[in-house]
């Protein structure tokens, strides 16, 4: 029996309490709750894969022994540079190419756990800023992870108290994977926030076509990407570094092939499907022996 470790829940120290609420005492009854399946599945497996050593990290030391880091891997074939791409916004005349101005959010839900309330004030900042500028918003009107509303969706709350541009604000919903594929491919900057939590696929299939990032400077992501160097990292709630950042890469272009060409290479040397497969293999081999 081999495990998979996406993620154990902590009361503290990871994304429960990261927003500063308060915690009561049923909320971390529930934590407890949610891990009693992993903690049944690490006693019995043989041995357990997780894909990042950060998510391996929140699991009990008492079994990080039997838990080996293999991520499930990123098609560098599939997610790669393309010049000539082009998006045509749904249920719009309106397509862009990476002559355009275009930033960039991709996430399952809009939520708080991918900063979707901090997106939408950066982006509220910057389609005031820059006339020219286009922002896709790639995922559902729904959320994911933690705690859920009462009433309404964050969407719902976001564009009530920013009213931004909607000429220029696209939310494009679920995508076929050709049409997500092409948005990363015409991206000037891509966002990335999110929680101390699962690191998203979107972020190495990002890097993997030679996006320009800017993400938040947390765990997770500290585990790929370095400062200035294959991207760009800001703390999760500085909502202007954010904006600033991005300006700054929007008016200095020349600079910025070098990063892109430097998340690429970092997917490509440690994150390939055609490296990580056999690994995969190779560990299910290892077991029926």
């Amino acid at each position: 029996m081999i495990n998979y470790c996406e993620w154990y829940y902590n009361p503290k120290g990871a994304d429960i309490g990261f927003n500063k609420e308060n915690i009561d005492c049923d909320r971390l009854a529930m934590t407890r709750c949610n891990n009693f399946q992993f903690l049944q599945d690490l006693l019995a497996c043989d041995m357990a894969i997780s894909p990042t050593y950060y998510q391996k990290a929140q699991f009990p030391k008492i079994f990080q022994d039997k838990i080996k880091v293999i991520h499930d891997g990123i098609n560098t074939d599939y997610f790669m540079p393309n010049s000539n791409a082009s998006f045509k916004i749904p249920n719009s005349d309106i397509i862009l190419t990476q002559d355009d101005e275009v930033i960039t959010y991709v996430a399952r839900g809009m939520e708080p756990y991918r900063a979707f309330a901090q997106f939408m004030e950066i982006a509220d900042i910057l389609l005031q800023k820059r006339p020219n500028l286009h922002i896709i918003i790639v995922g559902e009107d729904r959320g994911c992870y933690g705690p859920k509303l009462a009433n309404g969706t964050y969407k719902e709350i976001m564009l009530k108290k920013f009213n931004p541009v909607m000429a220029r604000l696209h939310f494009t919903g679920d995508l076929p994977y050709m049409d997500y594929k092409k948005v990363l491919e015409i991206s000037s900057v891509h966002c990335y926030l999110t929680y101390p939590f699962v690191l998203s696929w979107s972020i190495l299939e990002a890097m993997s076509t030679g996006c320009l990032i800017v993400a938040s400077k947390t765990e997770p992501v500290e585990e790929i990407i370095k400062n200035g160097e294959n991207g760009f990292l800001v703390d999760f709630y500085d909502v202007d570094g954010f904006a600033w950042k991005i300006e700054n890469l929007l008016d200095n272009k020349e600079p910025n092939q070098r990063i892109r060409n430097a998340a690429r290479k970092t997917i490509v040397e440690k994150y390939d499907l055609k490296k990580l497969l056999p690994k995969h293999i190779e560990v299910i081999k290892n077991m029926t022996v």
